[in-house]
């Protein structure tokens, strides 16, 4: 499929690889993902999620198997390449919001695009953009310790997307939030998927918000399962 934007084929993964006591954490991974697709990962604790989208986004190697981004083979690249595919192509949003405490809401997303060498207003113009489209704009020189937890993370999913990357990996983003600013954060990263029609997959215990995305598959055994 020419419109796939990443793909995982026939990823492995051990811990404690040739040991006696070798866990097998992937067995054969495959998943595709095309732009605009919102995809829920899914599985018990421990099971892998965070390890699959770790290889996913390129920030550990697969034992076997491949990571491709729009076709482009990037298992076993150099690790300077791959920082650059990371840069370009993938943006990350875990649990925690991670945003650098000393600087605003608008700084934080500002900063990752002046660091790829975008001028300062133009980068101010792209974070204020973001902000307005997850609904908080009006907080946009605020810092993290003065916001909330639901305006926090949405502002982590606007410095995720602030290069425009293709992917969006998010591990857990809503499992620090009560559910009420779940659904809120949640419709947030729905309004940016639609907007800006990128890929996203995302790790979740909550089934609720997993039932309403476009598709969800399932970490069993090593194996990746649609359904």
């Amino acid at each position: 499929m020419n419109d796939v934007v990443l793909t995982l084929n026939g990823v492995e993964k051990f811990y404690n690889k040739g040991l006696a006591n070798e866990i097998c954490v992937l067995s054969g991974a495959q998943l595709n993902l095309v732009p605009g697709e919102l995809v829920a990962l899914v599985a018990p604790s421990g099971a892998g999620k965070s390890t699959l989208l770790h290889i996913a986004g390129l920030l550990d190697e697969a034992d076997k198997g491949s990571v491709e981004i729009d076709g482009q083979m990037l298992s076993g690249k150099s690790d300077r390449r791959r920082t650059r595919a990371r840069r370009e192509d993938i943006g990350f949003v875990y649990q925690f919001h991670h945003l650098l405490p000393e600087f605003s809401a608008l700084e934080n997303i500002a900063l990752p695009q002046m660091a790829n060498g975008v001028s300062k207003s133009d980068a101010e113009v792209r974070g204020r953009e973001l902000l307005n489209t997850v609904g908080v704009a009006h907080r946009a020189k605020h810092r993290p310790a003065e916001l909330s937890g639901g305006e926090q993370q949405r502002v982590a999913f606007c410095r995720a997307l602030a290069n425009k990357p293709r992917i969006l990996l998010a591990d857990e983003p809503t499992g620090n939030l009560d559910p009420a600013t779940s659904d809120q954060v949640f419709d947030a990263l729905m309004t940016l998927v639609r907007e800006t029609g990128l890929a996203a997959l995302v790790a979740t215990h909550n089934m609720e918000l997993a039932a309403r995305m476009d598709r969800v598959v399932r970490l069993e055994n090593g194996v990746l399962v649609d359904g």
